[in-house]
């Protein structure tokens, strides 16, 4: 009876489906070692209780990479316990796994850098790089460790899954077996179902990423909940872009106001440079750090510390997103990314207004420049999309001998490359340089290696050595007659490696510089007001006097007269709304907390202890903010030159 009822194929089954949640708990545990610091779990109790919680996400997870194996564990073949076909599922299943199991490992590495679990978006980054390869096994030589710690732990659930084996049977009674076969198939598809929906109690909905939110006390602890593989499976061809209807239009132009239009200055025709430095979060500039009293605090760009004397600039500003390509469309257009990218989603091919649009309509030369191969990051199509005239790259550059072998062109010699065309252009021109350096492998060009402080983590060395390319750019560019009208901004994407505690609370993990420099000195000081990347294209069209209506969520940073100051970033589970004395998260209907603004770590929801008009204020301007975020993205409206937009 037993061979009818197939028992021991069943427990072999249930034996490896055990195995697959026993080392997804060890690679959780794994990428909680890898990254404590910023996850500040406080004791083990409190690390149970997460894991015990993940359990559910790590069920989807499971049960959709093994879905193949377990239909074929099941199916009423007479072959089921032969060894050759024993083989062929094993083969199954450690395919499957080694997928599920190599993405965990991938984010106890790539965790450090974007701060949340990754998803399917990680391959819009992957995809634009020509050079996958080269980066590939720079990171294994960078990582060795990490691939190293896969591999034995790999082969370790080999060994185990090798420790039971099902031995071979005949079956005389074919008719009873498949009978028995197919009720035991209906009963495993059944559990099946439940356990990929991942919630027995909630059955309206699948379980996604957010719900990991719901079992922490701090933000950072939902990644410890979910899982890699999840994470990318339920991200998967999914578009995060829906319109909601939390509050009226009324509201939406008194708190948010996203058609805008100044008249403060006179309009001139200055030359702009806008400078996106990779990785350069605040932490590593002593200029912006003067007033944080951050213990032991030591700087690494004295160039720009130097310039920041004689330039405007923001000590409380953040990056609208974590990857570079969301800094490109935030800063250039206002665009800001959010659980997906922008760039990335259904909608960006449509005609856009932004920095470029405006300058091309005021005469001006724009170009874009990127020191990595052309393409890359996929900064070109975004550059065509929003109507750049040049694009220069390192197909432009030309020049191999300054290629830093994994990304693009050293900064210092990218910089003079991009000095050296402005020269050639005829004023006014409007530029924007993506640098590269200040990233990881964290190695400055060989002739530097002594030259810069190595300071306490690798990223030391290499932000030294783009402050230094900045030295040398303004340098040569202020011997040239195009130097004195231009406006310089300088600001970065995302941040990268932390050091001081300061910035390792969730909420300064994107903190980001923003400098305005102007040769003539007429613009200098100190702003601790919140700002945000997507300020930064109000804030030009502002000092250029142009005075028609343009859309933008972000406000001028030098107009008292604006919507109040705020900003709005996603750490991964859910949104960051930060404005007057408090911050709230946000799940996209709903406010899931509220916390004081100096609560930098999200340390103590006060949600049920605050009200008042301050309050309710926050709370509906996120929603008015988010409301019409997605109504014009998916509407279409990234331009206003709609009748319903004009409103002056």
């Amino acid at each position: 009876m037993s061979k009818l009822f197939r028992f021991q194929e069943y427990k072999a089954l249930v034996y490896r489906i055990f195995l697959a949640y026993g080392f997804y708990s060890l690679a959780r545990f794994f990428f909680f070692l890898y990254n404590y610091k910023l996850l500040k779990v406080e004791s083990f109790q409190q690390y149970l209780a997460l894991n015990y919680h993940g359990l559910a996400f790590d069920t989807t997870a499971i049960l959709y990479t093994n879905l193949l194996f377990i239909v074929f564990s099941i199916l009423p073949f007479w072959i089921n316990t032969k060894k050759g076909y024993q083989t062929i599922l094993m083969w199954i299943y450690f395919i499957c796994n080694f997928i599920g199991l190599a993405v965990n490992f991938l984010d106890f590495i790539y965790y450090k850098f974007t701060y949340s679990r990754s998803t399917s978006a990680v391959m819009d980054i992957v995809q634009n790089e020509s050079n996958k390869y080269a980066l590939f096994f720079r990171f294994i030589e960078t990582y060795w460790h990490v691939f190293l710690l896969f591999f034995v732990t790999f082969f370790f659930w080999i060994y185990l899954y090798k420790r039971v084996k099902v031995q071979e049977t005949t079956i005389n009674n074919k008719v009873k077996y498949f009978g028995f076969s197919t009720l035991g198939l209906l009963l495993v598809a059944t559990m099946v179902i439940g356990g990929i929906r991942g919630d027995f109690q909630k059955s309206t909905r699948p379980i996604n990423n957010i719900d990991a939110s719901r079992y922490a006390e701090k933000p950072q602890h939902a990644d410890i909940v979910l899982n890699t593989a999840f994470s990318i499976i339920r991200t998967w061809n999914t578009n995060s872009f829906k319109k909601i209807n939390l509050v009226s239009e009324a509201e939406i132009q008194k708190h948010v106001k996203p058609v805008k239009r100044y008249n403060t200055n006179p309009l001139t025709k200055p030359n702009v440079v806008v400078i996106i430095t990779e990785s350069f979060g605040r932490e590593y500039l002593g200029a912006f750090n003067k007033n944080y009293k951050i213990e032991g605090y030591k700087s690494y760009t004295p160039f720009l510390d130097s310039l920041a004397q004689h330039s405007m600039i923001y000590t409380n500003a953040f990056a609208n997103g974590s990857k570079s390509i969301h800094g490109m469309s935030s800063v250039i257009a206002g665009i800001p990314s959010f659980q997906d990218a922008f760039t990335s989603s259904p909608y960006p091919k449509q005609k856009i207004q932004s920095l470029v649009s405006v300058f091309k309509d005021l005469g001006y030369d724009t170009s874009f420049f990127h020191g990595a191969a052309n393409g890359s990051m996929g900064f070109l199509g975004f550059a065509n999309i929003l109507g750049f005239d040049h694009y220069y790259g390192r197909t432009e550059f030309n020049d191999d001998s300054e290629y830093d072998g994994s990304w693009g062109i050293w900064d210092e010699p990218f910089m003079q490359f991009m000095k050296s065309e402005l020269d050639k252009k005829k004023t006014p021109f409007f530029s924007t340089i993506f640098t590269v350096s200040s990233h990881e492998p964290f190695i400055p060009p060989a002739k530097y290696n002594d030259t810069f402080p190595k300071g306490n983590i690798p990223m030391h060395q290499v932000v030294g050595y783009t402050d230094y390319a900045f030295k040398k750019f303004f340098e040569s560019a202020k011997k040239q007659p195009w130097f004195k009208n231009t406006i310089f901004v300088i600001t970065a994407d995302h941040c990268n490696q932390v050091f001081y505690p300061f910035y390792n609370q969730v909420i300064n993990r994107q903190a980001v510089p923003i400098l305005i420099y102007k040769p003539d000195g007429s613009l200098k000081g100190e702003c601790s007001d919140y700002a945000q990347q997507i300020d930064i294209y109000p804030t030009i069209l502002d000092m250029i006097g142009y005075n028609k209506p343009f859309r933008s969520w972000g406000r001028s940073l030098l107009s008292e007269n604006e919507v109040k100051p705020f900003v709005c970033n996603y750490n991964g589970n859910q949104y960051q709304f930060m404005q007057g004395k408090y911050i709230c998260t946000f799940d996209g209907k709903t406010i899931t907390g509220v916390y004081s603004n100096t609560d930098y770590g999200l340390e103590k929801n006060i949600i049920s202890q605050v009200s008042g008009v301050d309050v309710e204020e926050l709370k509906i301007s996120a929603k008015a903010f988010l409301q019409d975020y997605m109504a014009r993205i998916i509407d279409k409206r990234m331009d206003i030159n709609l009748t319903q937009d004009i409103r002056f």
